[in-house]
C-alpha cells in the first residue's frame, strides 16, 4: 500500500532529523536482537544434527532418549555425556569418558565414522537468563565466558540484560498502545461533547487518579500472585488518564472551528468528525506526551521490580539487576550495566519520539 503525499512528507521530515533517524536504526537493531533472544543467549543449541536428522532444541522438547540416552526428561545439552552422544551418534562408550571422546572426535582421532558424527550450533552467549553457572564466587567479574559478569546467583548478566530488555519493551508497547487508545477516546469524548458529559467524566477521573496504585498492586499480588499479564492490566488501569487532559484540551479548542461546524451542518456523524477531522490536528500534542508515557512505563516497571512488587522473581528484570547493583557494591559491573542499559534505551526512545513529534508538526513538515 503506497503512502500518501502527507505521510511521505512526514517521513522525509523524520529522516532529516539525523539524531532521531539513527536512534531509530540503533533501537531497531537492539529490538531485533532482543526479540530473537533465544537465538542469541541460550543454554540449548540452535541446531543439532544427530544421525543425519536436524533438531531444533531452542523451540522443541527433546528427551535424552532421542540422542541415545537413558532418561525421558529433557536433554541437558551442556552435559558432556549428552554432547558426546550427539557428536558420536549415540555411542555407548560415551558414558565411560565423554570428555575424552569429544576431544578425540574434534581432533579426528576417534573411530566414529564421519557419516555417524553429529554437530551442534550454539548461540553466541551459551547461557539463558535462568542458567546458573557455578564456576566460582558469585557475583563474578566480566571475562571471556561471561561478557558482563554474573549476578549473585551465578547467572549470566548479558543474557539477563537481553531478555530483560525484551520484557521491558514488550511490556511498554502493550501498556502504551492500550492505555493511549483508552485515554485518547476518553479525552475526545470529554472535549467534543463537553457540558455534563465532561463534568461527570472529570469527576470520575479525579477520583481514579487519586487512588493509590501501589497499594492496589500489593493487594492484588498478595491475592492472585505476581504475573506479567496482571501487572500489564494494573498498569493500564491506572495509566490511561495520562493523555486525557491533552486530548480533551485540543478537542475543546477545535470543536467550534469552522470546518467542524460545516461538517455538522452537512450531517457528518460525530464519530467521523472526532476521529477523522479533529484527532489528526490533536496528534502533535498527543505525540508530545508519548515520550513521557513510554519512559515512565519503563521506569515504573523497573521501580516495581526494584521494590519487589513487579515481575515474578524468576523473570529477567532490569530493575532487579539495579537492585543487585545496590546490594553488591563490590560488584560495580552490575550497577554500571543497569545504568547504561536504562540510559541508552530511554535516550533512544526520547530521540525517536522527538523526531516523530516534529514530523507530525505542520509548521515543520511543510517547510
Amino acid at each position: 500500500m503506497a503512502m500518501s503525499e502527507l505521510n511521505r512528507r512526514r517521513w522525509r521530515s523524520f529522516r532529516r532529523n539525523r539524531r532521531a533517524f539513527w536512534s531509530l536504526i540503533l533501537f531497531s537493531v537492539m529490538f531485533v536482537v532482543a526479540a530473537c533472544a533465544e537465538l542469541v543467549a541460550n543454554d540449548k543449541p540452535i541446531l543439532v544434527s544427530y544421525r543425519g536428522e536436524i533438531h531444533l532444541p531452542v523451540y522443541r522438547f527433546y528427551p535424552e532418549t532421542a540422542f541415545g540416552g537413558d532418561f525421558q526428561t529433557e536433554a541437558i545439552y551442556t552435559d558432556p555425556a549428552v554432547q558426546c552422544l550427539i557428536l558420536s551418534g549415540g555411542r555407548e562408550d560415551c558414558w565411560d569418558d565423554p570428555e575424552g571422546m569429544i576431544d578425540a572426535i574434534r581432533a579426528g582421532t576417534s573411530d566414529v565414522p564421519k557419516a555417524e558424527q553429529g554437530w551442534m550450533i550454539w548461540p553466541p552467549i551459551p547461557f539463558s537468563y535462568r542458567t546458573i553457572n557455578n564456576v566460582g564466587q558469585a557475583p563474578s567479574a566480566p571475562d571471556a565466558t561471561h561478557w558482563l559478569g554474573t549476578d549473585n546467583t551465578a547467572r549470566d548478566v548479558a543474557a539477563r540484560v537481553i531478555y530483560g530488555f525484551r520484557t521491558s519493551i514488550m511490556f511498554t508497547l502493550i501498556v502504551t498502545v492500550i492505555a493511549s487508545t483508552i485515554g485518547i477516546a476518553m479525552g475526545a469524548i470529554q472535549g467534543y461533547f463537553g457540558g455534563r458529559t465532561d463534568i461527570v467524566l472529570q469527576r470520575i477521573m479525579e477520583i481514579w487518579q487519586n487512588t493509590p496504585s501501589l497499594y492496589v498492586i500489593i493487594i492484588l499480588f498478595a491475592i492472585l500472585g505476581r504475573s506479567f499479564w496482571l501487572l500489564v492490566f494494573i498498569t493500564i488501569l491506572f495509566g490511561w488518564p495520562a493523555l486525557v487532559g491533552v486530548v480533551r484540551a485540543e478537542f475543546l479548542r477545535a470543536r467550534n472551528f469552522e470546518y467542524v461546524r460545516a461538517a455538522r451542518a452537512l450531517g457528518v456523524s460525530d464519530r467521523v468528525i472526532m476521529f477523522r477531522h479533529i484527532l489528526p490536528n490533536a496528534m502533535v500534542a498527543t505525540l508530545t506526551m508519548l515520550p513521557f508515557i513510554v519512559t515512565g512505563t519503563i521506569s515504573g516497571l523497573a521501580a516495581l521490580d526494584y521494590l519487589g512488587y513487579g515481575l515474578p522473581a524468576s523473570a529477567p528484570s532490569l530493575g532487579e539487576l539495579a537492585l543487585q547493583g545496590k546490594q553488591h557494591l563490590r560488584a560495580p559491573w552490575l550497577a554500571f550495566t543497569a545504568f547504561f542499559t536504562f540510559a541508552i534505551m530511554l535516550s533512544l526512545l526520547v530521540f525517536i519520539f522527538e523526531g516523530v513529534r516534529d514530523a507530525f508538526d505542520p509548521r515543520k513538515t511543510f517547510k
